[in-house]
């Protein structure tokens, strides 16, 4: 039997994703997350194979969450679950840690199978995604988003999203000054002076959707 954590801010999508993990006779819920600091408590408690980890839960940016869980319990499978379509981001969890990628707006039957390739030992990235990662490596070079640090990226999607610097810093733990700073960094690696030009590179790029 596979055990999994979920951890989801929306309490609707969390049970949908709990029912659907469910109803396969090999996967066995332990327990549900709202918040990146249950979660890595509950991963610590519950010492669960693998953990459904939201993205964007509203405390702790997801990469950080990944690498809160692996320092204490290297063995748990993290399956990333995210609205954002970004072959960065992508790259940036698997080399946190993560285990997979999976895009919310998936069919519902790639999720179990997503959770079995992990538990297993395997790596699961979504199939429209592993097929950008795999022609577009060569076009790396040519992704500003490449250039910033993980913090960089953290405090970039933040603004994307658009997030007030007084958001930012209670997410993520930082002062406004911190937050000035690397909003300033990122304007200069990206070579933009707006955040209407951050906005549309965030779109570009899929760090966001356009709705």
């Amino acid at each position: 039997m596979i055990t999994v954590l979920v951890a989801d801010d929306h309490a609707m999508v969390r049970a949908g994703l709990v029912r659907l993990l469910e109803s396969r006779e090999d996967i066995s819920v332990l327990g549900e997350a709202g918040l990146g600091r249950e979660a890595v408590s509950m991963c610590r408690n519950l010492k669960p194979q693998v953990v459904l980890l939201d993205l964007d839960l509203p405390d702790i940016d997801g990469i950080e969450v990944t690498q809160q869980i692996l320092s204490v319990q290297p063995e748990v499978r993290i399956l990333i679950l995210t609205m954002h379509d970004s072959e960065d981001y992508a790259n940036r969890l698997i080399q946190a840690g993560a285990a997979g990628f999976i895009v919310k707006g998936s069919a519902p039957a790639e999720l179990p199978e997503a959770v079995r390739r992990v538990a297993s030992g395997g790596t699961y990235i979504t199939h429209s995604m592993m097929e950008r990662m795999i022609f577009n490596r060569r076009e790396k070079s040519d992704n500003p988003i490449s250039t910033l640090s993980d913090r960089e990226l953290q405090v970039f999607t933040k603004f994307a999203q658009g997030k007030e610097i007084r958001e930012i810093t209670d997410e993520l733990g930082l002062s406004p000054s911190t937050v000035g700073t690397y909003k300033r960094r990122i304007f200069e690696k990206l070579n933009i002076g707006n955040m209407a030009e951050l906005f549309r590179l965030a779109m570009r790029h899929g760090i966001i959707k356009d709705i």
